[in-house]
């Protein structure tokens, strides 16, 4: 019975909380909310909000930085894999997918702001030698105008999200015969892979590309190190409205969520159009049948741009640990004077408690989305039904809902329904608002594992007078045990990295790692930062560290059993 009710279960956790904060985030966008004195419906926010200076720049920069990110990382994403498959660089890449999954968005944009800051790394490794810098230059590079620092640092941590749901969806289309049909017929191997595996992948990443771009359309911790300040973006400016002290503001940041979601909203409509300009110029470059035209560039291309992402993704983690043990350390020398574990020191009694709560909230979440994971694939298993089949979870968009609807347009919609309700801020209220995301992220890991597992292990226990239950506790889970606890790794590292959930449910008063380190970026100390930061990237990849060996160590005389099926 338990197990019948998981897949409603798990369709109404997702659902109705994102319904019902759209609902109550759409009522005070024209003026009706009771408890701040709003019976009437007007459009006084709505004034209100396009009388704010700055906001169409606001807005165009919240925009353009969703499609861009996303057009910047897909295309790394498939030139990579159309240039490198089979290669040292491809095994080595797919195995440095998960620990770059694994480091929070705050934590990758510290290391990228700490790299490419005018004081930053790389400008003191080429001064004053190629610059002749012996002050750092006076450019506003990070937080510049037009956001091109935030997109950068959306599109290292978009790649290997991109990869990783490319990778797992490449078996099904059977990549090495097409390119080797096609290289019969004299193309390119590049070639041949963007012609007839990349048309065939992209409708299987559709939905993980449209949440990337919702996502980076209305990202707010990312903006808050990386993004624009005046103006800053629409879900920055719209955070700030509603943290006001004055809450007849929250009624302009109503307004301002609602047309967050417009934006979003456009943004997958231009892409949807982008598709269908592309398919159709698409067709046109398959039909003149160029077989070794561009080959080269395409190649240099994919293996020197996703190299290059992977490289500065962990040479900016590098730099959060190099400043964390800095002393003094004056521009332009490459590296500090000295090393000192002072600024631990003074971080410690203050970390405590943020990192005990962000492990308690990660995993509760996790543990809480595993199990309707496991119930919800179980129930699928015994029923014989496929999702294909039109069944709750059959419709896969459900689980891509709440990445691909802005969580600043339904969590502060969330927020005014738990004040109705009475709720106050506290550690339940936010792991509710990380399970919305952590649940997705959950089932889309294990599903294709559990799905693929031989029945004929089933079979077999059975066969052998266990029961059904027996099976599952028995056989089924012990096979995949490193399948599990990859999707642990990966819910823990989504929770870990929570801004907004935890920041508008917990109304400030539950710490976090990523909420105390996203708080540092408004202030200037860099060595206060990288421990901080540094700490936020080194929780999730505990988890990895984890989710790799445990199984290596319990199944070390069964080497079938150490990798997922």
């Amino acid at each position: 019975m338990m197990l019948r009710l998981a897949p409603a279960l798990i369709v109404t956790l997702l659902v109705a909380p994102i319904l019902a904060g759209l609902a109550m985030a759409v009522l005070p966008a024209f003026g009706y909310l009771p408890a701040l004195g709003g019976t009437e419906f007007s459009l006084a926010p709505w004034r209100d909000l396009f009388a704010q200076p700055g906001l169409a720049r606001s807005v165009t920069v919240s925009f353009v930085s969703g499609l861009a990110t996303t057009v910047a990382s897909l295309t790394v994403v498939l030139l990579f894999l159309a240039s490198a498959s089979g290669s040292r660089l491809d095994r080595w890449i797919r195995r440095m997918v998960s620990p770059l999954l694994s480091i929070p968005h705050a934590a990758a944009a510290f290391g990228l702001a700490f790299l490419i800051a005018p004081s930053g790394l790389i400008s003191r490794l080429i001064s004053p030698g190629l610059t002749g810098w012996e002050r750092p230059p006076d450019a506003l590079i990070v937080q510049d105008p037009w956001g091109l620092s935030l997109m950068a640092g959306l599109v290292i941590k978009e790649i290997p999200f991109l990869l990783l749901m490319s990778l797992a969806a490449l078996p099904q289309l059977d990549p090495e015969r097409r390119v080797a049909m096609a290289r019969s017929l004299g193309y390119r191997p590049t070639i041949a892979w963007l012609k007839v595996v990349a048309p065939a992948l992209y409708p299987l990443i559709r939905l993980p590309v449209y949440a990337v771009i919702a996502y980076a359309t209305a990202v707010v911790d990312v903006a808050l190190i990386l993004g624009p300040t005046l103006p800053p973006t629409l879900s920055v400016s719209i955070l700030a409205w509603f943290n006001d002290p004055d809450l007849s503001r929250r009624f302009m940041a109503s307004a301002g969520a609602v047309l967050q979601l417009g934006i979003t909203a456009a943004a997958l409509v231009v892409w949807w159009c982008l598709e269908r300009g592309v398919a159709c110029l698409g067709r046109r470059w398959v039909a003149r049948g160029g077989r070794q035209r561009g080959e080269q560039p395409l190649r240099l291309a994919g293996k020197g741009l996703i190299l290059f992402a992977t490289l500065t993704a962990f040479v900016g983690i590098g730099s959060l640990a190099l400043n964390s043990v800095a002393g003094f350390w004056r521009f332009p020398d490459a590296l500090p004077q000295g090393f000192t574990a002072t600024h631990w020191i003074r971080a410690l009694p203050s970390l405590t408690g943020p990192v005990a709560s962000t492990l308690i909230i990660a995993a509760v979440s996790t543990l809480i989305a595993l199990a309707l994971t496991l119930a919800a694939l179980e129930n699928e298993q015994r029923t014989g039904r496929h999702p294909a089949q039109g069944r709750l979870l059959s419709a896969l968009g459900l689980l891509y809902l709440p990445l691909i609807v802005p969580q600043i347009a339904f969590l502060f919609g969330l927020v005014v329904v738990m004040e109705s309700l009475g709720s106050r801020p506290n550690h339940g209220l936010v792991i509710f608002g990380h399970l919305l995301f952590v649940l997705p992220y959950v089932f889309l890991s294990l599903s294709e594992s559990y799905r693929r597992l031989d029945p004929r292990w089933s079979q077999l226990g059975r066969t052998l007078g266990s029961s059904t239950n027996a099976v599952f506790w028995r056989v089924r889970l012990p096979l995949l045990l490193a399948p599990i606890l990859t999707a642990c790794a990966v819910g823990l590292a989504v929770s870990i990295g929570q801004y907004l959930p935890t920041q508008l449910l917990g109304a400030g008063r539950v710490p976090t790692v990523t909420t105390e380190a996203v708080a540092l970026a408004s202030g200037g100390n860099r060595r206060a930062i990288g421990v901080w930061a540094l700490v936020q990237a080194s929780l999730p990849l505990v988890g990895f560290i984890i989710a790799v060996g445990l199984p290596r160590l319990l199944w070390a005389k069964r080497r079938g059993m150490r990798g997922s099926p």
